[in-house]
């Protein structure tokens, strides 16, 4: 029998050599291969060194095949995970980290969330104009160019400095926001907020109502937008880079700044903070499954790396005799099954990786919570079928 010598490099890669049941199962696949092969009655040209590799091939083939499987129920969980921890042959707790980032941009554009910062800035309206550039004569609080800032910026021949790609108006501040004021006074005679809230600050003719809170918040809305549509003397009109004022303004406004919050179009490599879990994991490729602890497999695993050892055994086995065709002996030529070997180790590869990837299919996440859930409906309908016992009372003298 062969002797597995961890020293001269049994196998291609030596994944699997300093494991503690390898070895011996290396070698006592050379006995189960040249057997199976018929090496009692003709001999098989195969070296130990070949049925090592093939072993080795085996147990990384199978591993390969069930991290495959493995990202499609976990994959959601590990984006953005460090790719330098090994997550193989672990059970990761569910989280929302996508379905959060994913909802990300939704929340930027309805002002209420999201990666990326707004900036404040204000133009200085003058009489008789009507159109603005926002690119240059945005300014800061400073009264500095906001968008000659930062390193997202770039200079043009004329030495001016420039943002570089477009930019968002989020909101335009032309009115009063009297909404507020109006809504929340502590001297109206309504005073929806103090019957909500028990509040101490009540006026001789308040009049309680009893009412659900969202009454409030869809009064303030309705008041809001009403002064907005109505009571607003100004409008504006965004065209290209201009923002344009309706009507013109007038000696009246000549100097008076009209503040604007706007923002960058996003970056998607580059959010408003540190987020160094883009550097993560991003697909199957870098996921940091490691290979397989042979000891770790079971008996399932071990036995369909045996069969698919001697499938690769027999392939490897058909292409050594295929060089050869046939041997002339006297009076006659042998020939070789090079072949047939070759035909027959493909064929049991394929059904073996075919059966394997099939009931790995039957195992993902999402297949067991959906046979989970028919198990459930089924054992109810059946304890439906379960006459109910009579009442029986018990008394207590």
């Amino acid at each position: 029998m062969a002797t597995f010598d961890e020293n001269a490099s049994p196998t291609p890669f030596g994944i699997f050599d300093s494991d503690t049941d390898f070895p011996g199962d290396a070698e006592k696949m050379v006995t189960f291969v040249k057997r199976k092969l018929g090496d009692d009655i003709l001999s098989v040209e195969l070296t130990a060194k070949m049925i090592f590799a093939n072993f080795e091939e085996a147990t990384m083939e199978y591993g390969a095949i069930l991290h495959q499987y493995q990202a499609k129920s976990t994959m959601l969980n590990y984006l953005g995970y460090t790719t330098g921890s090994e997550v193989q042959q672990k059970l990761p707790r569910e989280n929302l980290e996508y379905l959060n980032r994913f909802a990300e941009p939704y929340a930027m554009d309805a002002g209420i969330g999201g990666s990326y910062n707004t900036m404040s800035g204000s133009i200085t309206l003058e009489s008789g104009r009507q159109d603005y550039d926002l690119y240059t004569e945005l300014k800061s609080e400073s009264d500095t160019a906001l968008f000659t800032l930062g390193s997202n910026a770039v200079q043009h021949s004329d030495g001016t400095l420039h943002l570089k790609g477009k930019m968002k108006i989020v909101e335009v501040f032309h009115y009063d926001p009297q909404a507020a004021y109006r809504f929340f006074d502590t001297t109206s005679a309504i005073n929806y907020l103090n019957n909500e809230f028990s509040f101490e600050s009540f006026t001789p003719e308040t009049i309680f109502y009893v009412l659900p809170v969202f009454e409030d918040i869809l009064r303030a809305g309705q008041l809001d937008m009403s002064n907005r549509v109505r009571r607003s003397n100004y409008s504006y009109e965004v065209m290209g880079t201009n923002l344009r004022i309706y009507p013109t303004p007038t000696t009246a406004l000549d100097n008076k700044k009209l503040w604007l919050r706007v923002r960058h179009y996003p970056d998607p490599l580059n959010p408003s903070y540190e987020d160094n879990s883009i550097y993560g994991v991003s697909d199957i490729s870098n996921i940091p499954y490691n290979n397989l602890t042979y000891k770790n497999i079971n008996s399932i695993g071990k036995q369909w790396i045996r069969q698919y050892t001697l499938a690769l055994s027999m392939e490897t086995l058909g292409r050594v005799r295929s060089k050869f065709g046939s041997i002339p002996v006297p009076g006659a030529d042998v020939s070789l099954d090079g072949t047939a070997l070759i035909s027959e180790g493909r064929s049991d590869k394929e059904k073996l990786v075919s059966a394997l990837k099939e009931m790995l299919e039957t195992l993902t996440y999402d297949t067991l919570i959906e046979k989970s859930a028919t198990r459930a409906e089924n054992l109810m309908k059946q304890l439906k079928h379960i006459p109910v016992p009579n009442g029986r009372a018990i008394y207590f003298g």
